[in-house]
């Protein structure tokens, strides 16, 4: 049977809407699907897809999941920068604030003036100082004293726990300024009884601490301040460790350059970020942490910014403050020495 042109044209039409469709269905089925998951702490990442302009794009929206808490050390300041580099909230008139953290109920944080000796807890809405530690500018041992406090975390029961550094122990203070317990207070690697220069007592989900001693040291205690295990660094100079969710540990370099490493319990180097020279030069990183979306932050001190890491690729995917330059003004930091992200549905007071 012959079609008449009319006939003709719309039967081809209709064939090549029918294969376009089922085209567009077949490419929904197959369509690879792709995770940002984090490293294995006891394997060499596995390779990663070739960068695409899809990838990059899924990469730059996902760097950095939520806003982020910076403490802003020789502006006096602690900020909180949204994913795309807008200054949401800041306080200021502080005395060098060294870390920030969110205190548990989400409504203030909390500081360690570390060479004001003293610690500060500011309102988020209000952004005035609600509670103190320390005599400012005076160190001491004594009760109401500390000297160079580090990493002040307030915990859910309400206390707050402090590595008390030229001190050589770790102080948890009730929320009257009392102090209800002391680790430590020798100066030599012997935990409990002793630290070698603490610096991180990062609070754990079992209600144990992950000390991190100046003098080489990476120390967990369980919940009543006795040691499980303890490992020697390999990198000099090991700064506020973390513990991943896989038994990993997190922890920073404080040198130039420096180095951002994951290790395994055995001490071993599983992976590694750092280079001798270029935009992945490292100043003194004094903490790196995990995001929810697997990145890794980081408070690149003395380069003056704040970095997001794809741990996989490990390319700096995200940055605020401007490399090697300080400044107070929009964009630039004056040696970040904290970071914390915002608690999930954080939204900062207007």
């Amino acid at each position: 049977m012959r079609l008449s042109r009319t006939a003709a044209f719309l039967l081809v039409v209709f064939l090549l809407a029918t294969a376009g469709c089922s085209g567009a269905r077949q490419g929904v089925v197959a369509s690879p699907t792709t995770t940002n998951a984090p490293p294995s702490t006891t394997e060499v990442p596995a390779p990663v897809e070739p960068t695409t302009r899809a990838s990059a794009r899924k990469h730059k929206t996902r760097s950095l999941p939520g806003d982020l808490l910076i403490a802003d050390r020789n502006n006096n300041r602690v900020l909180i920068v949204s994913p795309s580099k807008h200054v949401v909230w800041t306080a200021a008139g502080l005395h060098g604030p060294d870390d920030a953290f969110f205190t548990p109920s989400g409504r203030s944080i909390i500081t360690n003036e570390e060479f004001n000796d003293t610690l500060a807890e500011v309102s988020l809405r209000t952004k005035r100082l609600i509670w103190s530690y320390g005599h400012s500018g005076i160190a001491g041992s004594r009760s109401g004293y500390l000297n160079t406090p580090d990493d002040a975390y307030r915990l859910p029961n309400g206390r707050t726990v402090i590595a008390d550094i030229q001190n050589c122990r770790i102080v948890e203070l009730t929320h009257a300024k009392r102090v209800a317990r002391v680790l430590g207070g020798r100066c030599n690697h012997d935990p409990p009884r002793g630290f070698a220069s603490p610096n991180g007592d990062t609070p754990l989900a079992d209600g144990g601490l992950l000390v991190t001693e100046i003098g080489g040291w990476i120390d967990r205690l369980d919940r009543r301040g006795r040691l499980v295990w303890s490992i020697r660094s390999p990198i000099a100079y090991p700064s506020d460790a973390q513990l991943l969710p896989g038994g990993g540990i997190l922890v920073a370099g404080f040198t130039i350059p420096g180095r951002i490493v994951i290790l395994d319990r055995r001490g071993h180097v599983r992976w590694s970020f750092g280079a001798a020279s270029g935009p992945n030069m490292l100043a003194k990183p004094s903490l790196a942490i995990q995001l929810s979306n697997g990145m890794i932050a980081a408070n690149d001190d003395y380069n003056h910014r704040v970095i997001v890491i794809d741990p996989h690729r490990k390319r700096i995917v995200w940055q605020y403050g401007h490399t090697g330059v300080p400044g107070s003004s929009r964009g630039y930091l004056n040696k970040p020495d904290g970071i914390d992200p915002a608690p999930a549905g954080f939204r900062a007071p207007g």
